[in-house]
């Protein structure tokens, strides 16, 4: 009886991790669609998010479109607002939430030249994703997206990596890294986790720059003041984004986020200005072949 209601429970919470990635693949797809020379960042951002509502949908993250040598972490605001031109090179990352269940994937956009990168982590996902069962390493996993994306001419990004998901925790362990990092962890059945390459034609590495427009606070914040209080009734323990606030003054937000002193976000860039192209899918991890919740409708 209690193995029976434990099978149950389990099918239940799939179910909610199926969800989450489903709409977050359909979210992830409406969006690339949006993205048009000329159109502005924060109004494709905008109809993402309105997208998901619409799906019955909640924020695993704000979606984000980074440029270029950013390979993450870059949410518009309306003082911070690019157009989509010739030559960039457009990574789209978008999470959904159900129940606590998160799905988190990504994707690249190429308005230049620039195949060939898109190619490398795309493939490396692919590759990445037809191991990731219960048994596998995580080091060799990220082994092949290693060799993937040096097949292609490219490096990996090593000081970026997937991740473990748990309810209403967007990163957790295992860490899945790019590149065989001699971590012996092995998956497990029901372990949930998003493989996420990012290849370069830099050195391989990304550091923080730029001020940050994403946040995340670890618990529920204790604040005294009004806007704080406003900017706390308004989030959970999953990231959020400045423009959420637009209503607010720059100077009542930055107090308010003072005061509530969450994580924060800075845009991630390649150390030496290389372009950086990424993909993402969620699975939860089974034996014999893992569920991959954002391409269920592939």
């Amino acid at each position: 009886m209690i193995m029976l209601i434990y099978m149950a429970h389990k099918e239940i919470i799939d179910a909610d991790w199926i969800k989450a990635g489903q709409i977050a693949q359909r979210a992830l797809l409406y969006g690339k669609g949006l993205i048009t020379k000329g159109d502005d960042c924060l109004s494709t951002c905008l109809k993402i998010e309105e997208f998901i509502k619409n799906e019955g949908g909640n924020f695993a993250f704000p979606p984000q479109i980074s440029f270029n040598d950013t390979a993450a972490h870059f949410c518009p605001t309306k003082q911070d607002n690019p157009t989509f031109k010739d030559g960039d090179l457009l990574k789209l990352d978008v999470g959904v939430e159900i129940n606590g269940a998160i799905g988190d994937n990504a994707l690249t956009v190429d308005f230049g030249e620039n195949s060939e990168l898109l190619s490398a982590s795309k493939k490396a996902c692919e590759n990445a994703v037809k191991i990731a069962n219960a048994g596998t390493k995580v080091c060799e996993i990220g082994r092949v997206i290693d060799e993937t994306i040096r097949d292609f001419g490219f490096k990996p990004v090593k000081n970026l990596s997937g991740h473990g998901l748990g309810l209403y925790t967007i990163h957790t362990n295992p860490g899945i890294p790019n590149y065989d990092n001699h971590d012996n962890y092995v998956l497990k059945e029901n372990d949930t986790i998003a493989i996420e390459p990012f290849a370069t034609d830099g050195d391989g590495l990304i550091k923080e720059k730029g001020n940050p427009t994403i946040f995340c606070a670890s618990t529920k914040p204790r604040v005294r003041t009004p806007n704080a209080r406003l900017v706390a009734s308004k989030i959970n323990t999953l990231p959020f984004a400045s423009h959420w606030f637009s209503s607010m003054s720059a100077t009542s937000f930055a107090l308010a986020i003072k005061e509530i002193n969450p994580h924060r976000y800075p845009p991630l860039v390649e150390i030496a200005g290389g372009l950086v192209s990424q993909h993402e899918h969620t699975l939860i991890v089974k034996e014999k072949k893992s569920i991959v919740t954002t391409m269920l409708n592939d």
